[in-house]
């Protein structure tokens, strides 16, 4: 914005509110520190130095010593306060309150000097709040690329502290208490461990997330990586985890795994492993969300896939080779007689059938097992295999008939 040559009444006036410059800037840092609560958190050289720069090139500018408008004061002013936390809208108040109070000392100067002063600031009021808009404009837009550029560096250090957390520091390393520190995550409290899969290339996998989880107030550190997310979750309470688990169900647009509660942070790489599993026993292509327990079976189940391969054939090899709807049916009457801690009474009303066709489905599978189900190792290798069908549904399609299968009864 270039100006004409400016009214020598104005220049004047200008002129005169330069020569009390100091004395201006103390009177409005007062002001903006007595009028705005943020504003009592910055450094008094640092709002002062920033006032007389500001105050200083909008006065060059009506004095006639500046051709255009400088907003490299605005633009420095825009970042400074975006660094520091200062939020935008108290930013753009103090600077309307600082051309306001500025202004008002034109107009007691221009009082003072009379008629053909005030007609001449009248005149020059229009290019003054000119000024006004621009610097507003110049200090928005900083502020705004350092909040971006502060906001990606966050996410960038949140990221690589969740990365360390997964693959760095081993169980009780005191890094782990420096990551909390940095994460705003106590050391010992109530996680989870959320991996997502996007639904679509580019989409967030759980869009909407983060607000919901402000409203729970649980905090949250994320690490993208292609195809999926991977977050940590810190819940207020242990109680509070059902509420967590509903957030993240209502936010999921593909397969989501969430490992059980732990309560320490050095247990992220263990709690990894659960959230992935979960993910993956997921039908492909499909939208759901599971969590596994932490039960020393699923553990077991876990620690190696392939071992658990043949041990489940070993096991089920021939309930597994049964048409789909006799294996489903039997496999479900396996899970509620186990539930049930064999009670077939307490199974039928689980599965909204008769006890005795409890009894009869379990003396149907027995027949596929490697001995009767009042041995009791033969009740637990039932229990390991039904659980580690469970958790790895695929297992189901799994009918390779090896040698162990052999060993089962006919």
């Amino acid at each position: 914005m270039h100006q004409a040559a400016p009214d020598p009444a104005v220049v004047g006036l200008a002129n005169i509110v330069i020569a009390r410059l100091d004395a201006h800037v103390s009177g409005l840092a007062h002001r903006l520190v007595t009028e705005i609560d943020h504003y009592k958190n910055v450094a008094p050289d640092d709002l002062r130095g920033s006032l007389r720069g500001n105050i200083g090139f909008v006065l060059a500018y009506l004095a006639g010593s500046a051709a255009s408008v400088d907003v490299a004061a605005a633009t420095a002013t825009g970042r400074l306060r975006a660094e520091q936390g200062v939020p935008l809208p108290e930013v753009l108040r103090a600077y309307r309150l600082g051309f306001l109070h500025l202004w008002e000392e034109l107009v007691d100067e221009a009082d003072t000097a009379g008629p053909s002063a005030q007609a001449a600031l009248l005149v020059a009021a229009t290019g003054f709040w000119e000024v006004s808009d621009l610097y507003s404009q110049a200090l928005t837009a900083a502020y705004r690329d350092a909040l971006a550029e502060r906001l990606v560096e966050t996410d960038r250090r949140r990221s690589a502290l969740v990365a360390a957390l997964v693959d760095g520091p081993p169980p009780g390393d005191d890094t782990a208490w420096e990551i909390a520190h940095m994460l705003d995550f106590p050391y010992r409290g109530t996680f989870i461990v959320v991996t997502a899969e996007a639904a679509a290339p580019g989409t967030p996998p759980l869009p909407g997330l983060e607000a919901r989880l402000r409203t729970l107030d649980a905090g949250s550190a994320w690490r993208a990586q292609p195809g999926h997310e991977m977050g940590v979750l810190s819940c207020p309470t242990r109680r509070a985890v059902p509420q967590v688990l509903d957030a993240v169900r209502a936010a999921a647009t593909g397969r989501v795994g969430i490992s059980p509660a732990y309560d320490r942070l050095d247990q992220t790489p263990r709690a990894l492993r659960y959230a992935q599993v979960a993910l993956e026993s997921l039908p492909v292509g499909s939208a759901g969300v599971r969590q596994l327990d932490d039960t020393p079976l699923t553990e077991l189940v876990m620690t190696n896939l392939e071992t658990t391969r043949r041990a489940v054939n070993r096991i089920l090899g021939g309930v597994l080779s049964l048409p789909e709807s006799d294996r489903t049916t039997l496999l479900a009457t396996a899970r509620a007689w186990l539930d049930a801690h064999g009670s077939a009474a307490e199974a039928s009303r689980a599965l909204y059938c008769h006890q005795n066709t409890v009894r009869y489905r379990m003396h149907r599978l027995e027949e596929y097992l490697r001995g009767p189900l009042d041995d009791p190792k033969v009740v637990a290798e039932l229990a390991m295999a039904v659980d580690a069908v469970g958790t790895f549904p695929r297992l189901l399609s799994d009918r390779q008939r090896g040698p162990e299968v052999a060993e089962t009864r006919p």
